[in-house]
């Protein structure tokens, strides 16, 4: 965790100066494929606030402390995770700046997953077979077993590579919990994210059965963990 302004690692214009930003990400945060080494690609995303309040405030959150930063709690987080041996992005380092004392803006640093693309640019051009949607539902079951909540648990942020392999990301605010109503609660915010993208795509190819898949998949791993 770092909380130095300067911190190379952070400065998009050196990487860019040095011809080693790949693409930028479309979305609400700022997100850039840096080439880090010969086979080695990183993901800097800067954190932006969404909802009413981002054309106030763009980027910026109330200082609480450098470990309790959102960067640094989801560093840990995915540290977590990964060392379980989910499906997660590897985190590389974290940054909250302060800024005048009571607010600070924050980055963090991942390793890309080579070959993925989004889940819902997928649906979008192709429909995936039953026993793919039942690996995703195992998938979802094993975070929802590590007592992990996914704030944002939606068609963008699963991934799936080309060997049919799903990858969970963007962990901001997502934290651990205990037992409770919360792992139906993220399964219903999954499934209205593949509704909205359907309602609002002309081309979008999810149907009752995938999910019903995704459900059994679910279902079925979580009884074996």
């Amino acid at each position: 965790m770092s909380d130095r302004p300067g911190g190379p690692l952070f400065d998009v214009h050196a990487w860019r100066a040095r011809h080693q930003i790949l693409r930028e990400a479309e979305g609400r945060g700022a997100a850039y494929f840096l080439r880090a080494g010969a086979e080695t690609v990183w993901v800097l995303r800067h954190y932006r606030r969404g909802g009413m309040l981002a054309p106030l405030n763009r980027d910026r959150y109330a200082w609480v402390g450098a470990s309790a930063s959102r960067p640094a709690r989801e560093l840990r987080l995915l540290a977590a995770l990964y060392n379980r041996g989910l499906p997660v992005p590897r985190p590389v380092a974290a940054r909250a700046v302060r800024r005048r004392g009571v607010t600070y803006t924050a980055d963090l640093i991942t390793e890309a997953i080579a070959g993925t693309r989004a889940l819902a640019d997928c649906l979008g051009e192709q429909a995936l077979d039953l026993s793919a949607w039942q690996d995703l539902g195992a998938v979802i079951a094993c975070m929802h077993q590590a007592g992990v909540w996914h704030a944002d648990l939606n068609a963008r942020n699963v991934l799936i590579d080309g060997e049919r392999r799903f990858h969970l990301i963007d962990f901001d605010r997502a934290r651990f919990r205990g037992d409770g109503a919360w792992r139906e609660a993220n399964l219903k915010r999954f499934r209205r994210s593949l509704d909205k993208f359907g309602g609002r795509w002309a081309t979008f190819h999810f149907t009752e059965d995938d999910w019903q898949a995704l459900l059994a998949g679910y279902r079925a791993a979580f009884g074996r963990l």
